[in-house]
């Protein structure tokens, strides 16, 4: 079993986010500036052919300096290259959020309004990152993550071209098969338009939901050298604009001469044809995922919930052992300060601790601000809120009262309710009430309708007699 170090530098390691083949990426605290960071390493001799082992750490660094000079919201920041003994880590911008390649293997399929803003967010990344001189090489879903808030980054770097800079052969083929444009696998000269072909072939499979083309290496080589791939507005279920047809043409077209000359170009053709306002970020029914069952996937970059060998977080049961009233008062209280994911937070800490006291301490340095920190923790050892082993090991036993004032459903007895709902399941409570509105004429088949979003009996007891007392 590996040993995983307890500092990187400066950094202090706090959790593993993944492990792979050439090295791990950890969760890590930045003491000089208290901010959380992802720390992506490898092993600078750990190769058992020091050529091989060389040329990754000689890729590792080119992902620090072509990252490095890059400041866009739409690009995964890196703050620090470094060496600790064996190791060469990056530290890099901490994201929440999910790869865009966990939603497609997920089979999310997305409206046109998200794709034209995940297309858009993407190429004003790449526009920022080509007039740097610095050029991706392996844009794919998997290196491009959906933050909590809808935002998309661009990460990973390590195969980056600098303009400036040698450090590929100039005939080695890199990138990911599906994604590789044909001058990549005939290892020709390569410039920024290899990012275009790659955005034309996510426009593809974000329309499809699936990838241009298909099938084995030799297959894949062919086909992306050869032919074209069907437009994916005659695909089933035909209801996918003809215009983007163009557009995935033009931008996968097999000689880059013949494709958009750069990310600017590409972008103000997909608005034109859009011709409509463009979202800033994807809609919030689309980042709510619906549990699923925990599975192990390829890489897929190290931030945030994305990492090699990946279990969804979704999945996090609660632990047996625990009152489930005591860990929805945590959730709902940590919910405030980091939204849904308090559920999967809390579930994982409660499996190392013994009360609700060192529960929430350990739970404390995820709530941004001092003085809210010190209320969370504080919750804990309050008479109302205060945990003991008998509590934890034991549910209570008094029926709950399910009884809800009558009244009519006015908008700000609903508003209160929303905001409350929101704290356990996050912005898709928003569908939820709209949804409960239409089918409900007081307030008792409202609540009963909302209660129903909520995955356990605590859960829908704690929201009941919340709502009782409201005003």
């Amino acid at each position: 079993m590996a040993t995983h170090p307890e500092k990187l530098g400066k950094y202090r390691v706090t959790d593993v986010l993944g492990e792979g083949s050439m090295g791990v990426v950890y969760r890590g605290f930045d003491p000089d500036i208290a901010r959380p960071v992802a720390i992506k390493t490898i092993r600078r001799h750990g190769s058992a052919a020091a050529e091989s082992g060389t040329m990754v750490a000689a890729r590792f660094r080119n992902e620090a300096q072509a990252a490095g000079r890059l400041m866009h919201p739409g690009i995964v920041s890196v703050y620090d290259y470094g060496e600790d003994g064996p190791i060469a880590y990056i530290a890099m911008e901490f994201v929440e959020g999910m790869s865009l390649g966990r939603y497609l293997s997920r089979g999310v399929r997305f409206s046109s309004d998200d794709i034209v803003s995940l297309l858009v967010q993407l190429l004003e990344a790449l526009e920022h990152a080509h007039s740097q001189g610095v050029w991706h090489r392996d844009i794919k879903p998997g290196n491009l993550i959906v933050t909590r808030t809808g935002r998309l980054k661009v990460a990973d770097f390590g195969i980056a071209r600098i303009d400036s800079l040698e450090l590929t052969q100039t005939n080695m083929m890199i990138g990911t098969p599906s994604y590789m444009s044909p001058e990549q696998y005939r290892g020709g000269t390569l410039d920024r338009r290899v990012d275009i072909y790659a955005a034309g072939a996510l426009l593809y499979e974000l329309l499809t939901g699936h990838a241009a083309f298909q099938g084995s290496a030799e297959s894949l080589m062919y086909k992306i050298l050869n032919e074209s791939p069907p437009p994916p507005s005659t695909l089933e279920p035909h209801d996918r604009p003809a215009f983007y047809d163009e557009l995935v043409a033009k931008a996968m077209a097999k000689k880059p001469e013949d494709r958009y000359p750069d990310a600017a170009s590409f972008r103000a053709a997909v608005l034109a044809a859009a011709n409509r306002p463009v979202t800033a970020s994807v809609a919030e029914s689309t980042l709510i995922m619906e549990p699923v069952k925990a599975h192990t996937g390829p890489q897929d970059g190290p931030h945030g919930s994305s990492g090699s060998g990946y279990k969804s977080p979704w999945t996090t049961a609660a632990p047996s052992d625990w009152d489930p009233a005591v860990l929805t008062r945590i959730e709902v209280a940590l919910a405030g300060h980091v939204g849904p994911v308090a559920r999967v937070l809390v579930r994982r800490a409660a499996r190392q601790c013994s009360d609700e006291a060192a529960l929430r301490a350990a739970l404390a340095h995820h709530v941004g601000d001092s003085a809210a920190r010190a209320r969370f923790i504080g919750q804990g050892t309050s008479g109302s809120g205060a945990s003991s082993d008998a509590t934890r090991l034991a549910p209570s036993t008094t029926p709950p009262d399910k009884s809800v004032p009558g009244g009519k459903l006015d908008e700000a007895w609903v508003d209160q309710v929303h905001h409350l709902l929101a704290r356990y399941i996050g912005p898709i409570a928003k569908i939820v009430v709209k949804k409960a509105l239409a089918k409900s004429s007081d307030r008792e088949q409202f609540l009963t309708a909302v209660s129903e979003s909520l995955p356990t009996p605590a859960q829908r007891d704690q929201l009941f007699a919340e709502v009782r007392r409201l005003r």
